[in-house]
């Protein structure tokens, strides 16, 4: 079963769970799947290696993270505040 341009990374459920979900479906699992960045290394080379885990391949620096993206929101928030603890 090959993609769409249309569905794409989703093209494999076919016409099954309705055309919202499999779009929900397809940002989170490209937002996933694309390069990321490594907080030690700083090369494109980190990939999921289970839910909330990254392992970057250069370094093998593994770090825990958001379950679809390694830096999430949050976690930018609480670096800056701990930052800030730091700095006093």
């Amino acid at each position: 079963m090959g993609r769409t341009k249309k569905a794409g990374i989703t093209g494999r459920f076919g016409a099954r769970y309705g055309s919202t979900i499999r779009k929900r479906v397809r940002e989170i699992e490209e937002k996933m799947k694309r390069p990321h960045k490594c907080p030690k290394c700083g090369t494109k080379a980190v990939k999921r290696i289970s839910v909330g885990i990254w392992q970057c391949r250069k370094c093998n620096y593994t770090f825990t993270g958001g379950a679809y993206i390694p830096v999430t929101g949050v976690g930018k928030a609480v670096a800056r505040a701990a930052q800030r603890q730091e700095a006093k």
